[in-house]
């Protein structure tokens, strides 16, 4: 007797749905809302493709400037690859410098010293 009832009580339901009586009746049924779906990732700017720097003919009395971006033990790393650069180029000027993790729309001033000191860039990106 249950199952009677509630077979009952959901074509009540189902039976008094206005769209239903619209449609059943010629009506038209109400308009359906419209809703503007946006892409959070928007579009990126076309990108300007830079060539890169010319290689040096050589390192000899040259600076190069050796960056740490700030990466857990990357430090470690560069302040070791300086120490075999320097065996295997000893008329070159090594700098180690720390950028830090800094991340923004203006570049660090590090950057403007090394474009008037330095003659290269070895950056340790970490990973």
């Amino acid at each position: 007797m249950a199952v009677a009832g509630i077979v009952v009580l959901c074509l009540c339901l189902f039976c008094s749905n206005p769209s239903l009586d619209s449609q059943a009746q010629g009506k038209a049924a109400p308009a359906a809302l419209k809703i503007t779906v946006l892409n959070p990732l928007g579009t990126p700017p076309p990108i300007k493709l830079k060539p890169m720097a010319p290689r040096l003919n050589t390192l000899d009395g040259k600076t190069v400037y050796v960056v740490d971006q700030g990466y857990l033990g990357t430090d470690n790393l560069l302040r070791e690859m300086i120490v075999w650069l320097e065996k295997e180029h000893p008329k070159t000027n090594f700098v180690f410098k720390r950028l830090g993790m800094s991340m923004g729309p203006e570049p660090p001033p590090l950057f403007a010293e090394i474009k008037e000191k330095g003659d290269a860039v070895i950056m340790g990106l970490g990973h």
